[in-house]
């Protein structure tokens, strides 16, 4: 039973993490902030905003004993969600644990490390696929010996299903994954074939549970099911316990709902049972959400209520005390049966174009999930699928657990300085020759075919700082922008009569400007949730909008210079990570200085009303929110707000 925790500071993070422990908490899942997940240290430009705000920043060995100060981490099963830099946090922990005199071969826990999903939903990345995969080989290569009860890579459907993909898209991607890697270590050569199964009994699944918790169990089944023969047939491992499917779950925080947010308590139930009802499908590990995820960062007491539900479920009632409530059921050996083979067949269709990682480099699953969630947004808006609160079932009392202050957990504005005060405090006071000698030996070993790991540990015990370890490796392997899959998706069923009107409303703008209306959707900072955006740049394309769309990881200064460069009409940005009132005001001032300070800005994202209102102050033209759902509507307002900044009159 876990909470995904971490915020502010490593100091303020362990105080967390023993206090939840003490409520009952059996592990930890350690959130880290943006800058540490992509390779920044506080001070860097990218990481403006962003120290803090979703995690901990972690940034070095000094860190990372602060964070797990007074915590045993002999007896502690902890929870890493890292990926582009997970070998880097592991080898902080490792070193941190032998400080503590740890036999590091027993430590036990996960870091998530699945660089694929990355590409295609987080947007976490901070290498090209074919070295992140390489830094992925080498951490499986090595802990399967030296810390063996790990678990190197957690590989994650959840993200997946986050950023729309449908259940058959979600076991089809996570299996291509883990194909993958698995390639990847047995081609290697770092394994013997003899004892390629202990690689494979330590592959674990980070998977998503939806609200249809009915459909969701079966694709639990399904999953397990495809897992077993593959293992089996493609890697040979006839040891049954190594073919074991193990997975862990968060569910489902897409479905979480700003309006009537007190609902969400409910949803997160239901998503629970998906996957722990059917004994021979339930999950290992269990971790969710706060029911007030999309109004802002939980409270302490909020995630003491989740954690509060899993209490109640393990040890009220006696859901673990039958066999498989589910065997022998038609209908679900139905449904899985139908699951089975749609995931298959995709499975085939990505496999046949070379696998994952020429998947992703070609656009095909990004678009395919793009145009799913757009699917998804359609049913919506249609009222084809019901979100109680939202679009049906609206009328509502005030909520009393929504109102004053402090309702939210806010970070405190002087978290980040204080970081980059102690980040350069840090990098003073280190041995600078020991610090020069390990970057060389890793940039020397990057350059080979050497394992990784060794000359990160040495890295990590000299002081190197997260940024560092990560500037080495991306100047030895390069810089990645991974596709946005906006301009393959396809909005099907999308030409109905609001939409037909906001593209008449397009046309007439215009045609009075004198040329066709373009926006420009940016995601300034580190925030690698780009689902938002896509749909928001999918829609402005059906509606008649030139959309410019570069994806995530933008400086305010890049924004600025390609609204005057493409002399736009209209700015979207879309901030998700609590960054919006350090990045959207720069935006404004770079707008000015680049002479299209009239461009008006709008901006979506999780935004508080009180630092909405702040917004409106700076400039910003219009807000909008999670509980703004209908994206026509939407794009009807951003012509409006066009009209208005241009002198046209309004269009009712």
């Amino acid at each position: 039973m876990r909470t995904y925790a971490g915020h502010s500071s490593p100091a303020e993070s362990n105080a967390l993490y023993r206090r939840n422990l003490a409520k009952g908490q059996t592990g930890l899942s350690v959130a880290f902030d943006l800058p540490t997940q992509t390779g920044y240290d506080p001070d860097a430009e990218l990481a403006r905003g962003e120290v803090g705000k979703v995690g901990v920043p972690v940034s070095h060995v000094g860190d990372m004993r602060a964070l797990f100060a007074d915590i045993p981490l002999e007896t502690m099963n902890t929870s890493m969600t890292i990926n582009a830099t997970a070998m880097w946090l592991l080898a902080l922990y490792e070193v941190v644990a032998e400080e503590q005199g740890v036999d590091v071969s027993k430590l036990t826990g996960t870091t998530q490390n699945d660089i694929v999903k990355e590409y295609l939903s987080r947007g976490t990345y901070a290498f090209p696929p074919a070295p992140s995969l390489r830094l992925i080989t080498d951490m499986i290569a090595y802990t399967y010996t030296a810390i063996p009860k790990w678990n190197p890579i957690n590989i994650c459907s959840y993200h997946l299903q986050e950023a729309g993909a449908t259940p058959v898209q979600e076991i089809a991607y996570s299996v291509c994954t883990a194909i993958a890697v698995l390639d990847a270590v047995r081609d290697s050569g770092q394994v013997p074939p003899e004892r390629f199964g202990e690689v494979v009994a330590r592959i674990s699944f980070f998977v998503n549970a939806g609200v249809r918790f009915v459909e969701e169990m079966c694709k639990m089944r399904a999953f397990g099911r495809l897992w077993d023969t593959l293992t089996a047939e493609r890697y040979g491992v006839t040891d049954a316990k190594q073919r074991r499917f193990r997975y862990g779950v968060q569910v489902n925080s897409l479905g979480l709902t700003e309006a009537q947010p007190e609902n969400n308590v409910y949803r997160i139930l239901l998503e629970t049972l998906g996957v722990t009802l059917s004994r021979d499908a339930r999950c290992r590990a269990l971790q969710l959400p706060a029911w007030n995820e999309a109004l802002g960062l939980p409270r302490p007491w909020d995630q003491q209520w989740s954690l509060r539900l899993q209490q109640v479920l393990a040890y009220e009632t006696d859901l673990l005390e039958y066999d498989d409530l589910f065997d022998g059921s038609h209908v679900v050996a139905a449904k899985v049966e139908a699951l089975v083979a749609d995931a298959q067949a995709e499975i085939d269709r990505v496999q046949g174009m070379g696998g994952a990682v020429v998947a992703v480099e070609s656009g095909y699953m990004k678009g395919q999930m793009v145009a799913a969630h757009a699917d998804r947004r359609r049913r919506i808006e249609d009222g084809d699928l019901t979100v109680v609160g939202v679009n049906r079932f609206t009328t509502t009392e005030p909520s009393p657990l929504t109102t004053g202050e402090g309702s939210i957990q806010v970070v405190d504005a002087d978290v980040e300085s204080a970081a980059v005060e102690a980040v350069q405090a840090w990098r003073a006071g280190r041995d600078a020759e020991r610090v020069d000698a390990a970057l060389t030996a890793l940039r020397d070993a990057a350059k080979t075919e050497a394992n990784l790991v060794p000359a990160t540990l040495e890295c990590a015990r000299a002081g190197v700082t997260t940024g560092e370890w990560s500037g080495v490796l991306r100047d030895t392997f390069g810089s990645y922008r991974a596709p946005t899959g906006v301009s393959s998706a396809v909005s099907g069923g999308e030409a109905g009569e609001a939409i037909a009107a906001v593209r008449r409303l397009v046309v007439q703008t215009s045609e009075e400007l004198g040329r066709r209306l373009k926006i420009l959707v940016g995601k300034p900072g580190l925030d690698g949730h780009s689902n938002g955006a896509e749909q928001v740049a999918v829609r402005a394309r059906d509606v008649g909008f030139e959309v410019v769309y570069q994806g995530i990881r933008l400086t305010p200064a890049e924004i600025a210079a390609a609204a005057a460069q493409e002399d736009v009409h209209v700015v979207g940005l879309s901030i998700l990570s609590g960054s919006h009132m350090e990045l959207i005001p720069d935006v404004l001032r770079r707008l000015e200085s680049e002479g299209v300070g009239d461009v008006p800005v709008v901006v979506g994202g999780i935004v508080p009303e009180r630092d909405a209102a702040l917004l409106r102050e700076a400039g910003v033209a219009g807000i909008f929110t999670p509980k703004d759902y209908e994206l026509t509507e939407i794009m009807r307002e951003v012509v409006g707000i066009v009209r208005a900044a241009n002198g046209l009159p309004a269009v009712a």
